[in-house]
């Protein structure tokens, strides 16, 4: 049985991550695929990057991740290329826009925000076909057809559907949740690289941790839209600027 943990979303939040990554160990599960915005908003993008990078097998670019390596003349986004230096801005930069790969038969496509854009939003409660346009082949990477599972992240807001037979998911946020203030990631489990379709099974895991600390060091950093961002983790309160 193969096990997949997907991550998504951490912004810079290093206390989320640190609490995400040892119950990834603690259950045993070798692989972490991540969907994208490993920076923005958070205190610690740098040091972020360079966990993301040592343990993820797979990493795809989400929309903060493409404005930072952009350097845009935003305040948040200049803020974040500062700490985080050239070559980790350069790395950024070069993730790929998606991820395919086969499991218990399924094709499974993994993207951060939709095939279409690392900006293009889908929301749970959006028309039925702007959510199943999510199972057509990326418009940016080279797809090898209609997908059959679809995960993704941006929207920081976990949850499952079922449509037309397609399974469509969002990890929710590691960093910064709106839906629940712990950090979110799910476990996917089937098996690999399978023609025949075989059982699999997604999991949706809440991790709490210690969001006082994480506004302390948020507080020291002097972050861009530091009240925003002490508000969101504290409460799940979107402010108002790119997921």
């Amino acid at each position: 049985m193969e096990r997949i943990a997907i991550v998504s979303d951490i912004h810079g939040n290093m206390t989320a991550w640190e609490a995400v990554w040892k119950d990834i160990q603690r259950r045993g599960v070798d692989r972490i695929f991540c969907l994208g915005d490993l920076v923005g908003k958070g205190p610690q993008p740098a040091e972020v990057v360079d966990q993301i990078r040592s343990v993820c097998e797979v990493v795809i670019r989400g929309n903060w991740d493409e404005l930072v390596a952009v350097n845009q003349d935003v305040v948040d986004f200049t803020w974040q290329a500062e700490q985080l230096g050239a070559e980790r801005v350069a790395y950024l930069a070069s993730l790929p826009f998606s991820y395919e790969f086969k499991i218990s038969g399924r094709l499974v496509r993994l993207v951060h925000a939709s095939p279409q854009s690392v900006y293009h939003r889908v929301q749970p409660w959006d028309d039925m076909d702007r959510r199943l346009a999510m199972f057509d082949p990326p418009t940016k990477d080279s797809g090898t057809g209609v997908a059959d599972i679809v995960g993704y992240g941006d929207v920081h807001n976990a949850f499952l559907q079922y449509l037309n037979g397609k399974m469509l998911f969002n990890t929710g946020s590691v960093g910064n949740p709106l839906d629940l203030p712990q950090a979110s990631y799910c476990i996917l489990e089937g098996e690999r690289n399978d023609d025949i379709q075989k059982p699999i099974n997604l999991q949706f895991v809440r991790v709490p941790y210690d969001i006082e600390h994480e506004v302390q060091i948020a507080q020291r950093a002097k972050v861009p839209a530091l009240d925003a961002y002490v508000r969101e983790i504290r409460l799940g309160i979107y402010r108002g600027l790119q997921e």
